[in-house]
């Protein structure tokens, strides 16, 4: 069949992923053969494609693809992730447009918003994961909500609690504003914002004893902060505070023990301004004297460390903001203002009262919520909490010992850190959307955990009896009278509290535990996430392995970078540096894009995106697909001798030698590396050299033998480049140059391609006869030789090279018109060396022999400097007692090969005077 002169993706995509899904090659059954198999990192049922995707998924596919080549039953589980707080914001919006508020509807009601909202825009983003080529068993796509998930959730919720490891308490968290729920500390990001520092004066509340002691200690209890040496003058204790808008939570001021300046404050009192109450003045060495002002204002309900004071010493706890922000009653004063709206009135007011003392501008870190970008506010609530130091213990191991593999390896320490002095997990959500908490409650407070309202029923029988001996009431009578008054816990569950379950659970591992499928496909093989999810869902997945299944999820973890823009940012939308995939894959093609993605993206370390190495991507398939064409456009001469063996013999162990490069780099995960190696095999070493070698002269045939062994190659070829361009491979791999192909007969099930033995001394030379190559086609274009014009050419032989085998290919390649070994230099022709062998090329004008001396004599600086540095190596004890022994010997071949060099050169100068 013909082929097009170009190249077009938007022809290939659809026709070949349609073929694809249709022939249930990406679907996977439990068979004889070894699994390979991957998870998704389920992306937010909210989410569209975006270019941490674009990666994470780019990297998933080459190895699911790469696997199934390699005969292993390649089974990688799509799906999404409920995700409680984004859903639920993104709806309440949606409602909010339309003219609802979230509190007139019942939680029924709402959730069937909700679901409404989930089928509708739910899918998007793994519909444009088709479009990039992602090769999932979509038969098996979950989600975390789905009745069987949502089951496996409350039934781990239940068995923890049973074991005594999840617990209800109140406790400090991080607070969502704008989502009216607690966060975990890995939701929370921190960002360096512009304050303002407010020097706020407490005035010390005075009484007759105090104003006596005063005055016996006139000199030194008077302090800075006084105002004023006048001792009738009342005075004042200055503290500095960012958040002005809590003062009337404040519960104590804070000195340190050993702060001078304060000593005589011991036991008093100072008055919380604008509302006057009456707050102690205590000591803890926990106030760093040489911070601010040296006091500190204790809020226990609006700050960690405050409460930890507050605890300490016994300070009553005053929460001054309702669950949305805004100042509540025990606020006394701006009650339903927004915080922020206050902190300005609070300081406008401070200042009318005399209480300002001043205002700096100030930069500190602010922790936001990642969902919805909310000022997080530290707040005390009553919350589920599981306990994680036993958990905690084998996922630390695993990692330590190798059984599982962060990569790359940097991270474990980090990892190691973080598991040592690990937390236990506010679990609990104030949301609708989600796995509500299986617990429940009577009118009396009394609680117990259930799966269902007749279990919990049944539970508060149990505990009637256990409380109550010689409790005889009828059961059925018992149950009947309490049932209306038992109520399900509001609260749901955090969503990775689901998503730590999901190598499991999407495997029905808690539904049916000894099924087929959870048997065979777990521990599945490699996870691709990103390290900033590390904690959140990689060490829980670790623990709930454990916990669960005996043993752990997975074996290797791949860290992917992130992507950032090409002045180092992280791309987002709001700065606005963040290209639409889906709008590259419709410029480029998704191979170009894919292509584009792993090139920039060095194994573990963030990459610099930019556009232009789609670009390179799609200029790299236009190269495959050319060369295609002009193989394709070859006419055979069976009568025709092969004239190529040398060619076809140096491409085949070029091929075998970059094969076992790109197979140690997949074992390395080093994607980006692997696809390099392959790159420059097509590009340089197949298209620039290899078909050039063999291809005829213009208008003539080429020998049977050698477009056999060309068409292998390029079948080779489209194997090895399928895992990264799955679309142009395919393509090609049903073009008619090959064999009949069977419907069933497709590169994504082929044969990935075996290496075979490497001729290493084959390869070395052909690397000489390159050069020899290059360097005629140099002396061309210094002396401005037409490339029509065939060149004599002389060798001067000190290797061990048998030129006679590569001489065919010089002289069609360097358009050279007869060769002669010789032993003596020839005066007055241009010189070149190619390893350790002299080439001379007599020219009929006489040479430039000024020119001819200044390159020669630079030649011999860049030698003697390449020489110095190589000496300096050899000569470093260290290094030489250190360095493997192949480092050492390549090392000292390259001193004998400079030296060489440097002795054929000077012998040059010579002969030029």
């Amino acid at each position: 069949m013909s082929i097009s002169t170009k190249y077009n993706p938007a022809e290939t995509e659809d026709k070949w992923y349609s073929y694809w899904l249709s022939k249930k090659f990406f679907h996977s059954e439990p068979d004889e053969r070894e699994p390979y198999t991957i998870v998704i990192p389920p992306p937010n049922v909210t989410g569209v494609l975006h270019m941490g995707h674009m990666l994470n998924n780019t990297i998933q596919d080459v190895l699911i693809r790469k696997a199934r080549m390699q005969g292993k039953n390649a089974c990688w589980v799509p799906g999404t992730d409920h995700a409680s707080i984004a859903t639920e914001a993104k709806v309440v919006a949606m409602l909010k447009e339309q003219g609802i508020d979230k509190k007139d509807l019942s939680r029924e009601e709402f959730l069937k918003y909700a679901w409404e909202w989930k089928e509708k825009y739910g899918g998007i983003i793994l519909e444009q994961l088709k479009k990039l080529g992602a090769s999932c068993d979509w038969d098996r796509t979950r989600f975390t909500m789905e009745e069987d998930l949502s089951a496996a959730v409350i039934d781990s919720f239940i068995h923890l609690y049973k074991k005594g490891w999840i617990y209800r308490g109140i406790r400090m968290v991080n607070w969502d504003p704008a989502g009216k729920t607690a966060v975990s500390d890995e939701e929370v990001i921190r960002k360096e914002v512009n304050q303002k520092l407010y020097y706020i004066k407490y005035q010390v509340v005075s009484s007759k004893s105090q104003e006596s002691s005063s005055k016996s200690q006139e000199s030194s209890s008077q302090s800075q902060e006084s105002g004023s040496e006048n001792q009738d003058e009342p005075e004042f204790l200055t503290v500095a505070t960012t958040r002005p808008e809590t003062i009337m939570a404040d519960a104590a001021i804070c000195i340190n023990p050993n702060d001078e300046r304060f000593t005589h404050l011991k036991g008093k009192k100072v008055f919380v301004p604008l509302v006057n109450h009456e707050i102690p003045v205590i000591e803890d060495e926990y106030v760093d004297i040489e911070f601010g002002t040296g006091c500190l204002k204790v809020t226990p309900a609006h700050d960690l460390n405050d409460y930890e004071l507050g605890v300490k010493h016994n300070l009553p706890v005053i929460d001054i903001l309702n669950d949305d922000g805004t100042l509540n009653e025990l606020a006394v004063i701006l009650v339903g203002e927004d915080r922020f709206v206050a902190r300005k009135k609070i300081a406008k007011l401070l200042d009318e009262a005399g209480h300002l003392e001043k205002v700096e501008d100030y930069k500190s870190q602010v922790g936001f919520s990642e969902r919805t970008d909310a000022a997080i506010e530290p707040k005390l609530s009553m919350q589920w909490f599981v306990k994680m130091k036993e958990m905690a213990q084998p996922a630390l191991d695993d990692v330590l010992n190798g059984d599982v593999n962060l990569i790359p390896n940097k991270f474990e320490n980090t990892y190691r850190h973080w598991m040592e002095n690990v937390r236990d997990w506010n679990i609990s959500r104030q949301l609708w959307w989600g796995q509500q908490i299986p617990a429940w409650y009577d009118d009396k407070g009394n609680w117990v955990v259930a799966k269902t309202k007749d279990e919990a029923l049944e539970e508060f029988w149990k505990k009637k009896h256990l409380d109550e001996s010689g409790f005889e009431a009828d059961k059925a009578g018992f149950k009947h009278q309490l049932e209306p008054f038992v109520k399900q816990d509001e609260d749901v569950m955090d969503t990775w509290f689901s998503s730590w379950l999901w190598p499991i659970s999407v495997f029905d591992g808690f539904k049916n535990p000894e099924n087929k499928d959870i048997n065979y496909y777990y521990p599945t093989n490699d996870l691709v996430t990103a390290p900033e999810i590390l904690f959140f869902w990689v060490a829980r997945m670790i623990m709930a392995g454990h916990e669960f299944m005996g043993k752990k999820p997975f074996t290797n973890v791949y860290l992917t970078g992130i992507v950032r823009d090409k002045l180092g940012r992280k791309m987002s939308k709001s700065l606005g540096n963040s290209p639409d995939p889906i709008g590259l894959i419709e410029k480029y093609g998704a191979d170009a894009v894919r292509v584009g993605m792993l090139m920039s993206s060095p194994a573990g370390n963030d990459l610099m995106f930019d556009e232009s190495y789609c670009e390179q991507g799609r200029n790299f398939a236009s190269k495959i697909w050319n060369a295609f064409r002009l193989v394709k456009g070859w006419e055979v001469d069976h009568q025709l001798a092969n004239p190529n063996t040398q060619a076809i013999s140096w491409f085949e162990n070029r091929f075998n030698e970059a094969l076992v490069e790109i197979e140690d780099n997949f074992k390395q995960y080093r994607l980006s590396e692997a696809l390099m190696i392959t790159y420059k095999l097509v590009w340089d070493d197949f298209c620039a050299w290899y078909l050039e070698m063999v291809k005829p002269a213009y208008q003539q045939p080429i020998d049977a033998e050698s477009y056999k062994a060309t068409i292998g190659f390029f079948e080779n070829i489209i194997k090895l480049l399928h895992p990264n361009m799955p679309f142009l491979t395919e393509e090609l791999w049903h073009d008619d140059l090959f064999a009949a192909r069977g419907e069933m007969d497709c590169c994504i099930v082929a044969e990935f391609p075996k290496g075979g033995s490497v001729d290493e001394k084959l390869l070395k030379d052909a690397e000489v006869v390159k050069t020899v190559i290059a360097e005629i086609r140099n002396v061309r274009n210094q002396k401005q030789i037409s490339p029509k014009e065939a060149l004599p050419l002389s060798l001067k032989v000190n290797s061990d090279i048998d030129y006679e085998k590569w001489l065919n290919i010089v002289f069609k390649l360097a358009n050279v018109s007869e060769a002669e070994i010789v032993n003596d230099k020839i005066p007055g022709a241009t010189t070149f060396m190619a390893g350790k062998d002299e080439f001379f090329i007599p020219l009929t004008e006489n040479i430039d022999v000024d020119a001819e001396r200044t390159r020669l004599n630079a030649d011999l600086v860049y030698l003697q400097g390449f020489l110095k540095s190589v000496d300096a190596k050899l000569g470093n004890e260290r290094f030489v007692q250190n360095a493997k022994p192949e480092i050492i010997t390549n090392e000292r071949n390259k001193k004998a090969d400079a030296e060489a060099k440097i002795k054929i050169i000077e012998e040059n100068l010579m002969m030029l005077g």
